[in-house]
């Protein structure tokens, strides 16, 4: 009994090491925008991040991962964990679509880095924020690309227009 547990022990060792060597898991636990594209589906998309404007300050990390340690690297392997499973099984959309929470993450990095521009245009109860009215005239008090939003809880979203920023693809 011992020796089949060993033996299934053994093999699940090494099968888990060759697929870690074999799909480059080691530089997953970098910050370096080549690991992001050693999934093929991802070449377009780092190809794209490296002709933009973006590039120069921005890795994939700065955008898709918290800004925190732990965010970081629990957010890595709950990726990681879910990407490896939908590429083994074939089943992933193509193009790909980014889930809900990692949308978060990335709504969150703009509003990091953009901190100035997104404190003008979303100030607590200022007038952008409220609801125009339909015969209103633009003024430079109020910046009319982000009107609409109305009161109460709603807020606005980075990555509703600006979608393609950092790698777009045609």
């Amino acid at each position: 009994m011992l020796a089949i547990l060993a033996a299934v022990f053994g093999a699940a060792v090494g099968l888990g090491a060759f697929t870690f060597i074999y799909a480059k898991g080691a530089s997953y636990l970098t910050t370096d925008p080549a690991a992001c594209a050693n999934c093929h589906i991802m070449g377009d998309h780092f190809a794209a991040w490296q002709r933009s404007s973006h590039r120069a300050v921005a890795t994939c990390a700065d955008c898709h991962m918290p800004h925190n340690l732990i965010g970081k690297y629990a957010a890595k392997a709950s990726n990681g964990f879910w990407h490896s499973v939908a590429f083994t099984t074939g089943r992933h959309p193509d193009p790909l679509l980014i889930k809900p929470r990692n949308r978060a993450i990335v709504e969150q990095a703009c509003r990091d880095c953009h901190a100035p521009i997104v404190g003008a245009i979303e100030m607590e109860d200022a007038p952008a924020r409220r609801q125009a009215p339909a015969d209103s005239r633009p003024t430079v008090s109020r910046p009319q690309v982000h009107d609409g939003v109305g009161t109460g809880d709603a807020r606005l979203s980075c990555v509703r227009c600006h979608v393609h920023v950092g790698h777009w693809i045609r």
